[in-house]
């Protein structure tokens, strides 16, 4: 059986001087920061969660979360999955240390 999705997106692009590909993949992209970044953050390491009542302390907390997302991504091993090189090094503090020292 097939299924049709229909979304409806709305966008200040001159419809003149984009195509239809071009929107999807702008579309796209959009989801790919979603699920590559937030659905991380939020899910596995549970940041909605975390709060707190100083102004300013939640933008610095989030920045650090960035930053460790992106050292995680670029020291670890690109064959693992994210979370499994989470894990990984959770379980192995040192290897943790050792990749943010060298």
């Amino acid at each position: 059986m097939l299924s049709l999705d229909v979304r409806y997106f709305v966008t200040s692009l001159d419809p003149d001087h984009v195509t239809a590909a071009q929107l999807l993949q702008y579309v796209r992209n959009h989801w790919s920061v979603e699920n590559g970044l937030h659905f991380l953050k939020d899910r596995w390491w549970d940041e909605d969660r975390h709060y707190t009542r100083r102004p300013g302390l939640s933008a610095c907390l989030a920045a650090i979360n960035n930053a460790a997302v992106s050292i995680h991504r670029l020291r670890s091993d690109p064959d693992l999955p994210v979370r499994a090189a989470a894990d990984y090094i959770a379980w192995n503090p040192a290897l943790g240390l050792e990749l943010l020292n060298s």
